[in-house]
């Protein structure tokens, strides 16, 4: 004891890298991408201390250890009942595949993946913004009759959030059932709100709590979703978090984002999706019945799947559905998204489809939100022009549509961003959408963001800084733990 005392400090540092060795050993036998294998071992080495705690923060794979499980969920009797509904026979997959010009490859891909059901009838609205979302949202509220379920990433108790709020208070002293699920780093609800919540009736659990929400930043596995749900009839879900930063006429900085109002059969899907995280907040104190899943009669047409990742996938099913999406390209591909930090996959696959003749055009924020993913960004730019991508860059505000469409039949619209974090850490959904109609609409919202937007030169791009240049390296050098 009096040695350790007395050489504390090299003690200290002794044992932070015989852990830090072990965790290299561990890297490398999971044999995951290279570059953040090398990232991870660098800060782990060069970084005493500070390295431990972003592998410990950042390296867990949940995935693997399956420390969320959804099949508590899946397996329940309702759901397995109401998926059995949802199944589409092979004949009328068949004739959607012949609509849809061979795109819909992806249904196989998310059926086999997480069995995510192809549903049919449906009616969708394109949302462009915030101020669009609450009007409608605030209808649909005040004329639930039965239940209304929450999952927002971000929820604050701001104007926005309080307009929101007193619908749940009342609707909760009707007698409906009222579910919220809160992120705890992204959300902000006082204690008060809180209490009023729960004495009205309201069920509130935040995922994950930390102790120092205010502080972590990005850096636990959060539940980016923002999927909210009434009678199981109408669903929610998009880019659009409840809060004044995402309403133009209550924020100094115009802000553009997605969102889609669901009325049909994928409401159910979404239904099960909020139920499999409503399971892991509550610790198991879910109780399903059929009114969860009402029988709807809807006479409008339009294929839908919702893709989910997330630690609780076995796969990165909304990556890879972009991924194939980016390959069956023929004609063009128009892509919108405020963080562009890609994996190597989808950086070639961008590359392959440009360079194959077909139209690459994307949307990013001249200016984010974060300064470190922006530099990030800015990265990839020149690899991504110099293939023929062509890139534009929004000015009119900020940007925050996660949306993609391609050849007029596909169109996706959801939470995920084009980043690692997106694709592999946080929790996320997508609307994969197979119609001409709602892809129509999604690319017309694209063509009027160019008009907003400014096209990247790529001859202008390399003259800039040198101080950008070394600023877009570091940044980059730390994507993979964004």
């Amino acid at each position: 004891m009096e040695f350790v005392k007395d050489n504390l400090l090299y003690v200290l540092f002794g044992l932070n890298y015989f852990l830090a060795l072990s965790a290299t050993i561990t890297l490398l036998f999971k044999k995951i991408n290279p570059t953040k294998t090398l990232t991870y071992i660098i800060v782990l080495l060069v970084f005493p201390f500070f390295g431990l705690i972003v592998y410990y923060l950042f390296g867990q794979d949940y995935r693997k250890t399956k420390l969320f499980n959804r099949k508590r969920v899946l397996n329940q009797s309702i759901i397995a009942k109401i998926q059995n509904e949802l199944e589409i026979d092979f004949n009328t997959i068949s004739e959607i595949d012949e609509l849809l010009e061979e795109k819909s490859k992806l249904i196989p891909l998310l059926y086999n993946s997480e069995q995510s059901k192809l549903t049919l009838k449906n009616d969708v609205k394109v949302i462009g913004s915030g101020d669009e979302k609450l009007e409608l949202l605030l209808k649909d509220l005040d004329q639930a009759k039965s239940h209304i379920h929450l999952e927002y990433f971000i929820f604050k108790d701001d104007k926005t959030g309080k307009e929101v709020l007193d619908i749940l208070y009342q609707k909760a002293k009707d007698g409906l059932e009222v579910k919220l699920i809160i992120d705890d780093v992204g959300s902000s609800i006082s204690r008060k709100h809180i209490s009023q919540l729960k004495n009205s009736g309201v069920e509130i659990y935040k995922f994950m709590p930390v102790l120092f929400s205010r502080f972590t930043g990005k850096m636990n596995y959060r539940d980016h979703r923002k999927i909210l749900i009434i009678d199981g009839k109408i669903g929610y879900v998009g880019g659009i978090n409840i809060s004044n930063n995402y309403l133009n006429k209550r924020n100094k900085r115009f802000w553009r984002d997605a969102h889609l109002r669901i009325y049909g059969e994928a409401v159910h899907q979404l239904q099960i999706l909020f139920f499999t995280t409503w399971d892991f907040v509550s610790n198991g104190e879910l109780k399903v019945d059929e009114s969860h899943f009402p029988k709807l009669e809807i006479d409008s047409k339009i294929p839908l799947q919702i893709a989910a990742s997330g630690p609780d996938t076995d796969w990165s099913n909304i990556m890879e559905a972009i991924f194939v999406a980016i390959t069956n390209a023929e004609e063009f591909i128009y892509l919108t998204t405020p963080y562009f930090i890609p994996n190597d996959e989808i950086v070639t696959a961008l590359q392959v489809a440009t360079r194959s003749n077909i139209e690459v055009k994307m949307i990013l924020p001249k200016k984010s939100d974060s300064w470190i993913a922006e530099y990030a960004t800015n990265s990839y730019i020149e690899k991504l022009l110099t293939a023929g991508v062509k890139v534009y860059q929004y000015h009119k505000g900020f940007i925050h549509s996660k949306t993609m469409v391609v050849d007029d039949v596909f169109s996706s619209v959801g939470t995920a961003n084009m980043d690692y974090r997106s694709f592999n850490i946080n929790f996320e959904v997508n609307a994969l959408i197979y119609n001409k109609d709602v892809s129509s609409e999604v690319k017309k919202m694209f063509k009027e963001d160019l008009c907003n937007s400014s096209q990247v030169d790529l001859e202008e791009w390399q003259k800039r800084s040198t101080k950008n240049k070394f600023l877009e390296g570091l940044a980059r050098l730390m994507a993979p733990l964004l």
